[in-house]
């Protein structure tokens, strides 16, 4: 009987974690072929979130929890707990029941018929309409601006084959930009459209932080377009320069008795190319900054605790 583990990453979620298992269990009962476990990786919640896991693992031995022993953020810890999974297929999904578990049957379909990758794409949204634009400006950007062909409004929720799980094992980056990577592997993938429902109980851990630093981080790891579009400017820039202090040296022997500069195209000259030049210094920081985060090779999280996993099934 083949396994397929479910993967969810999980911060101060007491209110939804006890609905996921019963929701996820109720989808393999309709997948009698296949046996399952559920890993949660809960990333030091100060609620009750441990305890109830715990509370089920207590009761069913197919769920398993690793506890970390501190808030390691949204990317990494995630990444962490899918290289624990030994199913022979991996379901990566959230805790906060905006990834309908009830995908999970045609994921596994769509499995069957020879898809390593089966990625959950969101064809709506019910949120805001300010956040939907957002969202949807980022994800054009970074698919024109990306090297490799991104699978648009994936947010990483979906179905790996065992094989594209080891590819991931094999990249080993400390800080990876899943949803790129996914696409940078270069598998066939099948796409499964769902509309991501509200948030019903708790709140969102994502502020405007931790959305520029995945957008960031998107960025950085699969374009080279902003770096080279620096150097680009800097050349068309000094350019411009150079003919506008011609011009103003033409202007200046041709009417020397009437010619007055004044202070306001210095002021505005200097702002300009002092903005212009911070913008991409901070560029430039970023790019400097992700090859930092690959020379310190932290790792992906330090555990805590594990509850339910065999002794000697670590692994990194």
């Amino acid at each position: 009987m083949k396994l397929i583990s479910v993967v969810t990453g999980c911060f101060n979620e007491e209110d939804n974690v006890e609905e996921l298992h019963s929701r996820i269990g109720a989808q393999f009962e309709r997948l009698p072929a296949y046996d399952y476990e559920h890993i949660f990786i809960d990333n030091a919640s100060t609620d009750a979130t441990v305890a109830r896991i715990k509370a089920l693992a207590a009761n069913d031995r197919r769920v398993k929890l690793i506890v970390n022993s501190r808030n390691f953020g949204h990317i990494r810890s995630p990444m962490h707990a899918l290289l624990q999974a030994r199913g022979d297929a991996v379901i990566a999904k959230a805790s906060d029941l905006q990834e309908p578990p009830e995908l999970i049957p045609e994921f596994v379909r769509r499995w069957e018929q020879g898809y390593r990758v089966v990625a959950g794409v969101r064809s709506g949204v019910q949120r805001t309409a300010a956040m939907s634009l957002v969202r949807r400006a980022f994800y054009t950007t970074i698919g024109r601006i990306s090297e490799t062909r991104l699978i648009p409004n994936f947010t990483g929720f979906g179905l790996y084959d065992r094989s594209v799980i080891e590819v991931v094992r094999q990249v080993d980056d400390p800080y990876p930009y899943f949803r790129g990577l996914i696409a940078d592997i270069g598998f066939e993938h099948a796409e499964v459209p769902f509309v991501q429902p509200q948030r019903t109980r708790g709140i969102s851990k994502n502020n405007f932080y931790t959305l520029y630093d995945l957008a960031i981080l998107g960025i950085t790891s699969h374009s080279k377009l902003p770096i080279r579009l620096a150097t680009m400017a800097g050349f068309a820039l000094s350019g411009l320069s150079l003919l506008v202090a011609i011009g103003y040296l033409a202007y200046k022997l041709l009417r020397w008795d009437q010619f007055s500069v004044g202070m306001a195209p210095v002021v505005i000259g200097f702002f300009f190319f002092a903005s212009v030049q911070l913008f991409f210094i901070g560029i430039l920081g970023e790019y400097i900054a992700a090859i930092h985060t690959q020379v310190l090779r932290r790792p992906l999280v330090v555990e805590k605790e594990r509850v339910n996993f065999d002794a000697g099934s670590t692994e990194s």
